[in-house]
């Protein structure tokens, strides 16, 4: 992809447009614009990234339901962040306790 990067530090860096098509049905596509540096940025790496981006987004769904990420009115910025960190703190104390219950459920006595 081409954008307008006048300065040489601004053109270190590439944006691409990263395809994927869908297992379940081939003509189904899916369109992501990675933004990453020019050097030492391969196809492989892009395509990681890119199949992490559907786990990112379910983790912060789940935040927003169970832990009350979406719900916050602040009018600074520390406010929000301080929402955001504790809410993401909790998702991942929530998610630790599950784990820790599978493990014992599955485990034999």
């Amino acid at each position: 992809m081409w954008r307008w990067q006048p300065t040489a530090e601004e053109r270190a860096w590439g944006h691409w447009l990263v395809v994927r098509r869908s297992l379940e049905d081939p003509s189904e596509l899916a369109y992501d614009v990675a933004f990453a540096p020019r050097e030492g940025t391969t196809l492989e790496t892009l395509i990681q990234v890119a199949g992490r981006r559907w786990a990112i987004e379910v983790g912060f769904e789940m935040a927003k339901q169970d832990c009350g990420l979406g719900e916050y009115e602040v009018r600074t910025w520390d406010a929000w962040h301080r929402h955001i960190t504790l809410a993401r703190l909790a998702q991942a104390f929530w998610v630790a306790m599950g784990t820790q219950a599978k493990k014992r459920v599955l485990r034999p006595a």
